[in-house]
């Protein structure tokens, strides 16, 4: 069966939420974000929900430096190679589950760039120091 694409916000609500279910239950990434990070999942959630309509449909809803919180996060326990490989293959999987098509791969693309941005970044952090 031919999946659809990535259409509107109540797609990017399914594949957040679902995403977010995996890394709760994912032995490297859930302690980092539920204990060390500690996220208030009700925040953090319409959070992604606006930075990923905007990173796919340029809505302008997100208002926001994404970078910040890593490099924060970084200072407290270091965001390692393994951490970012292990995000981006949970979101590339979560994407090809749901949907196929345009938005679709450009979504996947974009979380592979960010992902990479802040690998890069948050290692740049921990050389300085």
């Amino acid at each position: 069966m031919k999946k659809s694409d990535i259409r509107n916000r109540e797609d990017i609500i399914l594949f957040v939420n679902r995403f977010y279910d995996k890394v709760n239950e994912n032995n490297l990434l859930s302690p980092i974000f539920n204990e060390v990070a500690q996220i208030d999942w009700e925040k953090h959630l319409p959070v992604m929900y606006d930075f990923w309509e905007n990173v796919i449909f340029a809505t302008g809803g997100y208002k926001g430096n994404p970078l910040l919180p890593h490099l924060t996060l970084n200072q407290k326990t270091p965001l390692l190679e393994n951490h970012f490989s292990n995000w981006k293959q949970l979101f590339i999987s979560t994407i090809d589950e749901l949907y196929e098509g345009p938005a679709a791969e450009r979504t996947k693309a974009s979380a592979q760039n960010i992902a990479s941005v802040m690998q890069f970044k948050t290692e740049q952090m921990r050389a300085a120091v």
